[in-house]
C-alpha cells in the first residue's frame, strides 16, 4: 500500500488529516460517568454509573460507525463498539 493510499483513511470528506477532535457530548459523559463509577461509595451509585457509562460509549461508538469523519474513525468506531459488546455479554 503506497504512501498516499495509507493516508487516506485519514483524510475526511474535504480532503483533511483528522487523527482527533475535540471531545463530544458523549465522550464527555462517558468520562464522567466512568470515574462516579470508580470512586463511588454506594453500591447503587456505582452500578448506575457503570449503566451511564455504557450507553455513552455505545452511542459515540455508533455515531462514529455510521457519521465518523473518515475510515479510521468508523473502523474505531467498530472496535470499540466489539470491544464494549463482547466485554458485556459473555
Amino acid at each position: 500500500m503506497s504512501d498516499s493510499r495509507w493516508l487516506s483513511i485519514f483524510k475526511d470528506k474535504d480532503g483533511k488529516v483528522v487523527l482527533a477532535q475535540k471531545p463530544n457530548l458523549p465522550i464527555i459523559v462517558w468520562f464522567i460517568s466512568f470515574l462516579v463509577a470508580r470512586v463511588a461509595f454506594y453500591p447503587l451509585l456505582t452500578e448506575l454509573a457503570q449503566y451511564i457509562s455504557f450507553g455513552a460509549l455505545f452511542t459515540w461508538a455508533w455515531l462514529e460507525i455510521f457519521s465518523g469523519d473518515n475510515v479510521f474513525r468508523r473502523i474505531l468506531g467498530v472496535v470499540v463498539m466489539t470491544g464494549l459488546l463482547y466485554l458485556n455479554v459473555r
